[in-house]
């Protein structure tokens, strides 16, 4: 096995070079757009926001609009062509497009050329440390490939160097993500985030909808359970989720009208078994779910250390924040950016036991929301697409009323 490694530690600066090679031969189509999601899982998140937002403006009227998906035969996506994640398409794809909008790090070997642009729109905003704000324990390693602190770092200059711009959600990450990224200030826009104006105009129609799709018993009140991962918990297929819900206690004590929404973080790669005892109360959502129409019919959130409660805290709704293993997560894996004691808008509970009582009670405290929302959701009006619509139709020059007309 240490042959192999290192046979592929070799050959990866002469792959980086063909790559290379292989993009400059392909002509950029000036009117192409490429849309990926968390490495084509799914059709979500900013990616999708921004898609739909765009096949309603005529400035964007005659582009290509090509999305990047793992199982393309399994996913129909109106208006779109579609294309295999990793496959020969995709790379000619990323070569051919005139414009990238992803929403996650992408591999350091991919080039970009200078007349190609990069819209990283990324997918939440942090609680945990990023990449170069983590303070790394000695030996620490991250992701599956075990990158030293270094290397992790280094991945991170690599892509954002490529971006044209990054979305930034709010004034707190427009602070954060130069030094976190390693990213120029003047490539951050802050727009607010896309994927976040559902939250802000989203109808009764569209509940009722998902609750159907979701088989959502009528009359029943809903809460969403939604975990991140955890660095240290990882096999070869991905991360690993240790779950410390009792679900069948949940269901004990918890009101008869409650059901459960379960929805594990995209990078999760083990899946909650099925009990038959649970039927009717809990609903495994699969990972790649896209989470904002989660949050609209739930009525409650419990999470623990996920940036969700950013986005759900547009809702100004209950927030329950499970942390059982504070300690370990704070100092040995991440840390924090906030004081999570003075400034979550929601109370920390360390067993499970509290957690019930107070769900089962409906008791919360919302005092905190007016200082949160200063903070961390002061762009989410409902009009994030447009804004970053509007910066990317000025850098394709589609910002004059005779070039949205088409001439």
């Amino acid at each position: 096995m240490k042959v192999l490694g290192r046979i592929k530690k070799a050959l990866v600066p002469v792959f980086g070079w063909l790559y290379r090679v292989f993009c400059r031969l392909i002509p950029v189509d000036n009117r192409m757009i490429l849309f990926l999601s968390f490495h084509g899982r799914s059709y979500n998140d900013n990616p999708r926001a921004l898609y739909e937002a765009m096949r309603q403006d005529s400035r964007f009227s005659g582009y290509r609009l090509v999305w990047v998906l793992r199982n393309p035969d399994q996913e129909t996506i109106p208006g779109a062509e579609t294309v295999r994640y990793l496959s020969l398409g995709y790379f000619v794809a990323v070569a051919r497009a005139k414009v990238w909008i992803f929403n996650c790090k992408m591999p350091m070997y991919l080039y970009k050329k200078k007349s190609q642009i990069y819209l990283q729109t990324w997918h939440g905003t942090p609680l945990k440390r990023l990449g170069h704000d983590i303070e790394p324990v000695p030996g620490q390693r991250f992701y599956r490939s075990g990158l030293t602190y270094e290397q992790m770092c280094r991945t991170y200059d690599v892509d954002s160097e490529r971006y044209d711009a990054m979305i930034s959600p709010n004034a707190f990450c427009t602070g954060v993500f130069p030094h976190a990224f390693g990213i120029k200030k003047e490539k951050l826009i802050e727009t607010g985030y896309p994927r976040n104006d559902f939250l802000s105009t989203y109808t009764q129609e569209d509940v009722q909808r998902i609750r159907a799709d979701l088989k959502i018993p009528e009359g029943k009140k809903v809460i969403l359970y939604a975990p991140t991962w955890r660095d240290d918990s990882f096999q070869t297929s991905g991360y690993t989720f240790r779950l410390q819900a009792d679900f069948r206690k949940w269901k004990e004590r918890l009101p008869e009208d409650t059901v459960v929404l379960f929805k594990p973080h995209y990078l999760i790669v083990n899946q909650q078994q099925d009990d038959p005892e649970l039927q009717d109360f809990l609903i495994s959502v699969p990972a790649d779910t896209d989470i904002r129409d989660l949050y609209v019919v739930s009525d409650a959130l419990v999470t623990d250390y996920s940036s969700v409660f950013f986005d759900y805290g547009i809702l100004k709704r209950p927030v329950y924040f499970y942390m059982y293993d504070l300690e370990a997560y704070a100092g040995d894996l991440r840390g924090f950016y906030m004081d999570i004691e003075q400034e979550l808008p929601g109370k920390i509970y360390r067993t499970e036991e509290s957690l019930l009582q107070d769900l089962a009670a409906g008791e919360f405290d919302d005092s905190r929301y007016p200082a949160f929302t200063k903070r961390y959701n002061n762009r989410e009006d409902g009009q994030a697409s447009r804004r970053v619509l509007d910066w990317l139709a000025v850098r394709l020059g589609r910002h004059t009323a005779s070039e949205q007309a088409g001439n």
